[in-house]
């Protein structure tokens, strides 16, 4: 078996041992930013990472079902794709996705402060992506960017506890996010 043991002896987590396959998700994560620097990090690339990753909570949030989210990250894709092969901008289809999933999850009254949280947080982050898609290009990339890493923020707190979306989707999410968001940052900066 395959196995990451911490390197500094005497430690607590010494005595954890990881097996290597634990780590898929944020290997994904790396490997999804990564594949998205190298091909090029664009504002509207970045902007539409940042609102099909709050889209991802959101349908969470609406279903009740963490495990939702990853089946999310296929149906914003397929969302964004189908919406530009009909000729219209990428965010106004995550917009009727996104007003399609609250409908969803208004007939789960149990869920209402999830989904007024992940909701808020779809306006704001996905808002945001927007609005860069609009101004200049530097500043717009910066915005994307910047949007993009705040992001993490909101993944780590779901990490932490445990809630909303699974464990595995917010660590890859966090590690798309952080890389990618820098990356447009710098790029933005230079």
């Amino acid at each position: 078996m395959l196995t990451h043991t911490p390197t500094h002896p005497g430690s607590a987590a010494e005595c954890v041992r990881l097996p290597l396959w634990r780590l898929w998700p944020a290997m994904l994560g790396l490997a999804v930013a990564t594949s998205q620097v190298v091909a090029g990090t664009s504002t509207e690339g970045t902007a539409i990472t940042v609102a099909a990753a709050a889209s991802c909570y959101l349908a969470a949030a609406a279903l009740g079902r963490p495990w939702i989210a990853w089946v999310g990250v296929i149906t914003s894709s397929l969302v964004v794709v189908l919406t530009e092969m009909a000729g219209l901008p990428w965010w106004a289809g995550l917009t009727g996705y996104a007003v399609l999933l609250v409908l969803v999850g208004l007939g789960r009254p149990a869920g209402a402060r999830v989904l007024s949280e992940q909701s808020l947080a779809m306006l704001g982050f996905g808002g945001l992506a927007v609005l860069a898609m609009f101004i200049s290009p530097r500043v717009g990339l910066a915005l994307a960017g910047l949007v993009l890493a705040s992001h993490a923020v909101w993944d780590y707190r779901h990490w932490r506890r445990n809630d909303v979306v699974s464990r595995s989707m917010a660590e890859c999410c966090f590690l798309l996010d952080v890389p990618l968001g820098a990356a447009a940052l710098v790029l933005a900066l230079t």
